[in-house]
């Protein structure tokens, strides 16, 4: 199951979900990308997501306004439509909406595969390979890994320092995978203070010693953050 939240009231952009992008509201494009995986749900905060969801044939859940994460909302949705303990639920948001349709069966072929093993793990996640230059965007978050593929750290500073050369530098990709169970779980851990100070919510895991199994994918798609990322998605669709 794939679950979109999307909130109205974004801090930084508000209402950027409902932005026009070549002719379709921005979370209903984001939807279409992947409706063709999985059954897609749109987890919204707002009366008006959920009309414009309905508009374009997207199923829809209204969910509280009082979430602090997008995952805590996609948890209430998977509450709501009554998701068993050991299905997979892939956390895609709604600004994402180039991401590819590749990148999201990566991840669910990890998260099977982590299953298949029983393996500990309370998420899964994508990241790509990326230049020194984007890795000193702050809005582009940066994360280290070991050498199995988990997390260690994410930041939206650069990281690794390179001082002593030859740094490789890896993106991550905003799309989150987990079990009903390991996403409940999640959502019971305590706030993190790095949560909150890099405002990255995926850090309360690694907090919580939890591990985030990664995956190494090719993408080019790019997360709407500011007015110039929107600029730069209705372009690509004229």
């Amino acid at each position: 199951m794939i679950i979109i939240p999307a909130r109205l009231a974004s801090t930084r952009f508000p209402q950027k979900v409902l932005a026009d992008i070549g002719g379709l509201p921005m979370v209903v494009r984001t939807a279409k990308r992947v409706e063709h995986l999985d059954r897609v749900v749109v987890a919204a905060d707002d009366e008006k997501i959920i009309a414009v969801c309905k508009e374009y044939g997207i199923e829809a859940k209204l969910t509280s306004t009082t979430h602090k994460s997008g995952t805590d909302r996609i948890n209430e949705c998977a509450n709501i439509a009554g998701v068993a303990d050991d299905e997979l639920i892939i956390n895609v948001q709604a600004d994402e909406p180039f991401i590819e349709p590749e990148v999201v069966e990566s991840l669910i072929t990890r998260l099977k595969s982590l299953q298949k093993n029983k393996e500990d793990f309370v998420m899964g996640s994508c990241y790509n390979a990326i230049n020194a230059e984007a890795a000193e965007d702050p809005n582009l978050v940066k994360v280290v890994l070991d050498d199995a593929d988990n997390a260690i750290y994410f930041s939206r500073s650069l990281i690794p320092y390179n001082r002593g050369g030859g740094a490789t530098y890896f993106g991550h990709i905003g799309i989150y995978g987990f079990s009903k169970k390991s996403l409940h779980d999640f959502c019971n851990l305590s706030d993190a203070p790095i949560e909150d100070i890099e405002k990255l919510e995926q850090l309360r895991a690694i907090y919580h010693g939890k591990k985030i199994s990664m995956v190494k994918v090719a993408s080019t798609g790019f997360g709407i953050d500011t007015e110039e990322d929107l600029e730069r998605a209705i372009e690509i669709f004229l």
